[in-house]
């Protein structure tokens, strides 16, 4: 772990002896059975709102100015997704790996922690038409993309060989330097080959 986030997530859980740690909201506000409600009542949940609230507040003090909008607005989205859990079947479930990806992917997007790339893949022959991605070293890994102006987050999923991963509309599986990637819904799944890094 980062060195740096290690002692954020320390501060934040310096609880004193003999005391349970809280959520980051007043648990005496939330309605019965609600998904704030299941986060109360279960300490693992409570642990990973503590961890987010702390990755938030590191992202923030990134961001400054020019990004804090922009992590509002996503952070407000997140919150109204994560009460879709109440539909889930297994609604804990649902819940602790809505949060571990968020925090996860605020990780990734503000750097908080250790990455590897980004590397370059050429797709289709064609020199153009590029996929950057870059690797961090998150729970669970996640993966970058960015192809043109569009930035995709990937979460890996267990696969039989190579690496591969999964976002909202996006896919990438690599093995051996060689990568299929799909970019949007639908569409074609594109051959990409990592592109030599250039002499320093």
């Amino acid at each position: 772990m980062h060195a740096r986030l290690k002692l954020v997530l320390s501060a934040c859980f310096a609880v004193p002896a003999g005391a349970a740690a809280t959520p980051t909201f007043d648990c005496t506000k939330t309605t019965v059975e609600s998904i704030p409600d299941l986060v109360c009542r279960d300490e693992a949940l409570t642990a990973l709102d503590n961890t987010l609230a702390a990755v938030y507040g590191w992202a923030a003090e990134k961001a400054h100015y020019e990004r804090a909008p922009t992590l509002k607005a996503e952070q407000g989205r997140w919150i109204k997704a994560l009460d879709e859990c109440s539909k889930s079947a297994d609604r804990r479930a649902c819940v602790e790996e809505a949060y571990r990806r968020r925090i996860a992917e605020v990780q990734a997007r503000y750097r908080l922690v250790p990455a590897n790339g980004p590397v370059v893949y050429v797709c289709n022959g064609e020199p153009r038409n590029e996929v950057s991605a870059t690797f961090f070293l998150t729970d669970p890994p996640t993966l970058l993309a960015q192809r043109g102006g569009t930035v995709a987050v990937m979460y890996q999923e267990p696969s039989a060989s190579g690496a591969r991963y999964v976002g909202r509309n996006e896919s990438f599986w690599e093995h051996q330097g060689e990568a299929s990637i799909q970019w949007g819904t639908g569409a074609p799944t594109m051959r990409c080959s990592r592109k030599p890094q250039e002499a320093r």
